[in-house]
């Protein structure tokens, strides 16, 4: 997390929102001008039938507060939030570090 100071209202550090406990760990794949990004994460899903591992995706939609202002590529943790716009109901809390 960086030490700026942000006057945005829905970011979960300098603002009011409060932080639920479910969080996830994934990959900026798309950045938007409105503070917003989509990020993905891939997990192994088994297959009963043929005794095998299959690669699934998972893609939410994020807010990407001004002070963290995370890049494509980078490995960040979202938590939940209430919601924030019509898709958006996970915040960016830190960046971890760049895409493995």
């Amino acid at each position: 997390m960086k030490n700026e100071q942000c006057d945005d209202k829905k970011c979960p550090v300098h603002g009011h929102v409060t932080l639920k406990r479910e969080s996830f760990t994934g990959i900026v794949i798309k950045k938007d001008a409105n503070r917003s990004a989509t990020i993905e994460w891939e997990r192994q899903h088994y297959v009963k039938k043929y005794e095998r591992y299959e690669l699934r995706r998972s893609r939410i939609h994020v807010h990407n507060p001004a002070c963290i202002n995370a890049k494509i590529g980078d490995m960040v943790k979202v938590m939940k939030t209430r919601p924030l716009s019509k898709t958006k109901t996970f915040a960016i809390v830190t960046i971890v570090g760049d895409k493995k």
